[in-house]
C-alpha cells in the first residue's frame, strides 16, 4: 500500500543456529508462489527443520529471501513428543497444513483418525499424535506342563526381509508407499524401515529397496471341513450403472454423496487404489444423481457489496463503513456477503486462500512489498483487469495495468 504516512519499522534479526555434525547443502532464494511446505517438499525435509535452521518464528517468507537448507539426515530416527494429542479444525485448514504444523505425515493423520480421504470440516477434532502405549499387564504364572508333549505346530512361512533378499524399485508418477508395499507383499512400516524413511513422502525417480519376490514355504494344508448348508441369499435388485465425467472441484466424497453411495463402493466399482481423480476422467456410478438446489454465488454478491462502499474514507485498522483499511475492507465485505471469516491482516488472508490461474470476479488479488516486505495489500477482483480496494484515498476502483500495482502484483487467490 502506498502510505501517505511512512512508518519506519526497524527490525533486527540475528539468525544463528549451531549444528553438530551437519552441513548446509544449499542456500535457496525464495521465489513468487513459494511456501515453507513447498520448499520442504522440494528438498525432502520438514517445515519445522527449515524454520529451526533459519530462526523463523512463523511461516511467513518473502520473495528473494535467502534460506539455508540443511542436508543432514539423522542417523537413527528419534521419537518426538507431540505438544498436543488433538486439534480442532478451523476455516482454511487442510490435512497437509495440520501435518506440517505437528511434524507428522498426512498418512499418519488419516490412520489415527480413520479417514478414507483428505476431506475435513470446520469444528472436526483430529488426533495429531499416536496413542500412548500402556504398560503390559503382568504375565500369569505358566500352567504346569502336561505329561505328554503336544504335537509341534506346523512351521509358518518366514517374511523377514534381509539386505541380501532385496531388489531396487524406482518410484513412478502416481506411486505411494501403500501401493508399492502391496505390490511387493510387504507393509509400509517395513518399507520405511528398509529405506530409513522418517515419513511417507517419496518422489518420482527415487530408488527404494523392496523385498525380493521369493516363494515362501507353505505349511501343510489342513483338511477342509465340509461347508455347512446355508440358505441362498435373496437376489439383489439390479442397479443401473452409468458414466460420470469428473469436473473441476470434484472429489470422490462429493461424487459418492451425489449418487448416495460410499467412497469404498465407488473405488471398488472403478478399481481405484487411491482417492486421486482428475478432470475429464470417466467414472462408473450407480443410481441417479440427487437433485440439489444451487447455492448462492457469494463471490458475485461480494462485488455488489464492495461497490456500495466506494468513497468510504481510509482508516488504519478500520473494518466498518465509517472507515476501512485494506484487510478490514475484505473482512466487512465478505461477512456482509454471507461468508463467515475472521479479521486478519493481508498475510492472514493470503494463508487462508488458494491460488487460481483464471481469476473471476469476487476473487482476491494480493500485492507485495508496498509499505513493507512481503504480502502487504489486497483487494477484490472485478474482472477486466480492475479491482476494488481501500487505499489512502479511500475505497476506490483501480487498474492492475497501472505501473505501481503492476510492479507490486503477487497473485490471484480464492477463499477455501
Amino acid at each position: 500500500m502506498n502510505k501517505t504516512i511512512v512508518r519506519a519499522l526497524s527490525t533486527a534479526a540475528l539468525l544463528s543456529t549451531v549444528f553438530a555434525g551437519s552441513a548446509f547443502a544449499d542456500t535457496y532464494k525464495v521465489e513468487k508462489g513459494d511456501t515453507l511446505s513447498k520448499i520442504a517438499l522440494k528438498y525432502h525435509t520438514s517445515v519445522k527443520e527449515i524454520k529451526t535452521t533459519n530462526g523463523l518464528h512463523s511461516d511467513l517468507i518473502y520473495i528473494n529471501q535467502q534460506l539455508k537448507i540443511s542436508s543432514a539426515k539423522a542417523a537413527t530416527p528419534t521419537v518426538q513428543k507431540s505438544q498436543a494429542t488433538s486439534y480442532t479444525v478451523v476455516k482454511g485448514d487442510a490435512l497437509i497444513t495440520i501435518a506440517n504444523r505437528y511434524n507428522v505425515s498426512v498418512g499418519e493423520l488419516k490412520l489415527w483418525n480413520k479417514l478414507d480421504n483428505t476431506i475435513i470440516y470446520v469444528g472436526q477434532t483430529l488426533k495429531v499424535s499416536a496413542a500412548k502405549q500402556t504398560a503390559p499387564a503382568p504375565k500369569p504364572a505358566p500352567a504346569p506342563k502336561p505329561a505328554t508333549k503336544p504335537a509341534a505346530p506346523a512351521p509358518k512361512p518366514t517374511t523377514q526381509v534381509t539386505q541380501a533378499s532385496t531388489n531396487e524399485y524406482k518410484v513412478k508418477s502416481g506411486d505411494y508407499l501403500g501401493k508399492i508395499a502391496s505390490q511387493y507383499g510387504t507393509t509400509v512400516t517395513q518399507l520405511k524401515t528398509l529405506n530409513k524413511l522418517k515419513s511417507d513422502m517419496i518422489y518420482v525417480g527415487q530408488t527404494l529397496k523392496v523385498p525380493a519376490k521369493t516363494s515362501a514355504v507353505k505349511p501343510p494344508a489342513a483338511k477342509p471341513t465340509p461347508p455347512k448348508p446355508t440358505t441362498p441369499p435373496a437376489p439383489k435388485p439390479s442397479t443401473t450403472v452409468s458414466d460420470y465425467t469428473v469436473k473441476s472441484g470434484d472429489t470422490l466424497g462429493k461424487i459418492a454423496a451425489q449418487y448416495s453411495i460410499t467412497i469404498t463402493a465407488l473405488k471398488s466399482l472403478n478399481k481405484l487404489t487411491s482417492d486421486n481423480i482428475f478432470v475429464g476422467q470417466k467414472l462408473k456410478v450407480t443410481g441417479k444423481a440427487a437433485v440439489t438446489s444451487p447455492k448462492p454465488d457469494i463471490t458475485t454478491k461480494m462485488v455488489t457489496v464492495a461497490k456500495s462502499f466506494i468513497g468510504v474514507p481510509y482508516v488504519w485498522g478500520g473494518s466498518t463503513p465509517s472507515g476501512f483499511d485494506c484487510s478490514g475492507f475484505i473482512y466487512h465485505v465478505a461477512n456482509q456477503s454471507g461468508m463467515e471469516i475472521g479479521r486478519y491482516s493481508a498475510e492472514g488472508y493470503y494463508d487462508r486462500t488458494f491460488y487460481v490461474d483464471q481469476p473471476k470476479a469476487g476473487d482476491i488479488v494480493f500485492f507485495e512489498n508496498t509499505y513493507k516486505q512481503g504480502i502487504s495489500h489486497l483487494g477484490i477482483y472485478l474482472g477486466n483487469n480492475q479491482f476494488i480496494h481501500a487505499n489512502d484515498s479511500g475505497v476506490m476502483i483501480s487498474n492492475l495495468d497501472s505501473p505501481y500495482y503492476k510492479s507490486h502484483f503477487s497473485s490471484f487467490k480464492r477463499f477455501y
